[in-house]
């Protein structure tokens, strides 16, 4: 396979327009607002200080990420599995974050990126309590960036087309993968599984 150069591209792709160019505003605006307050789903990505990068799933409630102010998003932390890549990238690496937010039936999505700080004081992790419990901490997320994407890739993908859904059972569950891929911990079938992460929401 023969590698592109950044010359290349300028063959291949054609210039965006000013409108594409223009839709990335500074600021969280009310439509900005709207979607994220209706989004249950994000990926939220970062960078190590040793360039690598990590992108990791969120999720809650519609609006569990709460817009603090036009330049500010707090995201409560649920319980997970302690890998806390996301978090270490932030504190030891260059504290650059991206989101993409999610709304179940819009093929849209919204794009925001800026720089993250996390906290665990009593009276922030309180205030956002989800699920019967308080977050473990809470990323504060000041934003630089907010535009959205048009809705061709999960068009294309069918995302929330209920033909394309597949069943449960064409993959084993999580705890079975990672015993055949680790040797390590009992291999639980999805109805154990599902019944635990019910527990640990």
């Amino acid at each position: 396979m023969t590698e592109l150069a950044a010359c290349d591209l300028e063959k291949i792709y054609q210039k965006p327009t000013p409108r594409v160019l223009a839709k990335a505003r500074p600021e969280i605006d009310a439509h900005a607002r709207k979607f994220i307050a209706m989004s249950p789903f994000c990926v939220l990505a970062t960078s190590g200080s040793d360039g690598s990068v990590d992108a990791s799933p969120r999720g809650g409630n519609p609006g569990f990420v709460h817009v603090a102010g036009p330049n500010r998003l707090l995201m409560p932390d649920r319980s997970g599995n302690n890998r806390i890549d996301s978090f270490r990238n932030i504190v030891e690496g260059s504290g650059f974050v991206q989101l993409i937010f999610f709304v179940p039936g819009i093929d849209e999505t919204l794009r925001v990126g800026g720089t993250g700080t996390l906290s665990a004081e009593p009276e922030l992790l309180a205030s956002m309590e989800e699920f019967g419990k308080p977050p473990r901490a809470v990323l504060s997320i000041s934003v630089r960036e907010a535009y959205f994407h048009c809705g061709k890739a999960l068009m294309r993908s069918k995302l929330w087309s209920a033909d394309t859904r597949v069943e449960r059972g064409v993959m084993p569950s999580i705890s079975e993968v990672i015993h055949d891929q680790t040797g390590l911990g009992e291999p639980e079938n999805q109805a154990v599984v599902e019944a635990r992460y019910r527990t640990q929401l």
